[in-house]
């Protein structure tokens, strides 16, 4: 630090005020000190800072089922919103949620003197373990959300099955099926209540309700069950690993998409535009969900109450796999 400070010809405290983004500082300064750190290669030793300040700069996140494209999008988005804020961000994840597994995840994460957990969980059971935790650091869960938690960020899943049933009914298909998630899964019961909603609110009976797993490999087996079904034009999948298996079931057994059946999933995956044809989707807004996480877990950091969650609201993406249904 001593030579940055000569670099740049300030004082060592003007350099410590920079590296701890100090507002006590002139920009033309701060610019100058900038430019030294890049020059000189200066990196801060990070046990040096926790000395000097009692204070790790690190927040903890433990995630489960990071194979799946949504928790593995959730842990990149908290990570990013980490950096950006500050923070490096210690991933831990876990191959369940049992109640010694999370507190050995905790435990590791502890040693690591992080100043805050994020947990992202998606079972009805994790949630209320994760919820009984009694920790010296704020703890922000993730995942499975409901509007009323404190110190929780989430995506609003139930108006986003909701927005997916209503497009279809909106283009005429009268009962939409349902390929749901795993119902010990949050989000799955959740997408399943908005599927429900959009037909309640018409007074509609819903279409058959077939039980996934969020593989591609259950969504071809609900798809075969679809497709020898005539009665069905419209199916709702609650991801998009499903429903690539509804659309190639369907491709199979010679029924159209989306000329005979309309197929929407959930999650928007890089891959949903080049299904063939492209998926209507419901987007989820990952990377706002991380920043809005991390933003919980700094104003607990600096003593403000714990706000109820406010849902983000994802977004319907339409592509060519709807169409109108039946005259």
């Amino acid at each position: 630090m001593a030579e940055v400070a000569a670099h740049a010809g300030v004082s060592h405290q003007t350099v410590s005020r920079v590296l701890n983004d100090s507002p006590m500082v002139k920009p033309e300064t701060r610019s100058r000190v900038l430019a030294a750190v890049e020059a000189l290669g200066y990196r801060r030793n990070q046990a040096a800072r926790m000395l000097a300040t009692n204070r790790s700069g690190r927040i903890g996140m433990i995630s489960a089922h990071l194979a799946l494209h949504g928790p593995s999008m959730i842990a990149v988005a908290v990570q990013e919103a980490g950096h950006d804020a500050g923070y490096d961000v210690s991933l831990v994840g876990v191959s369940d949620f049992s109640r010694t597994t999370l507190r050995g995840a905790v435990d590791r994460l502890l040693d690591e003197a992080v100043e805050a957990l994020v947990v992202a969980v998606a079972h009805r059971d994790a949630t209320e373990q994760a919820l009984s935790l009694d920790l010296p650091v704020p703890v922000v869960l993730v995942q499975g959300v409901s509007a009323d938690q404190p110190m929780a960020a989430g995506i609003d899943q139930e108006h986003g099955a909701l927005l997916a049933t209503e497009h279809l009914l909106d283009l005429g298909h009268r009962h939409v099926a349902h390929v749901t998630g795993p119902l010990e899964w949050d989000e799955a019961r959740q997408r399943r209540a908005g599927w429900r909603a959009a037909h309640e609110r018409r007074g509609l009976l819903p279409g058959p309700e077939l039980l996934g797993d969020w593989s591609a490999r259950s969504g071809h087996e609900a798809g075969q069950r679809v497709a020898a079904d005539p009665a069905v034009t419209a199916v709702f999948a609650a991801n998009d690993a499903m429903a690539l298996g509804v659309l190639r079931a369907l491709h199979e057994q010679g029924r159209a998409v989306p000329g005979e059946v309309s197929v929407v999933g959930f999650d928007d995956v890089p891959e949903a535009a080049y299904f063939w044809p492209g998926l209507t989707t419901v987007s989820q807004q990952f990377s706002a969900l991380g920043r809005r996480a991390v933003e919980l877990a700094v104003r607990a950091l600096e003593g403000e109450p714990a706000p109820t969650a406010a849902l983000i609201t994802p977004d319907l993406v339409v592509r060519g796999s709807t169409a109108g249904g039946p005259a």
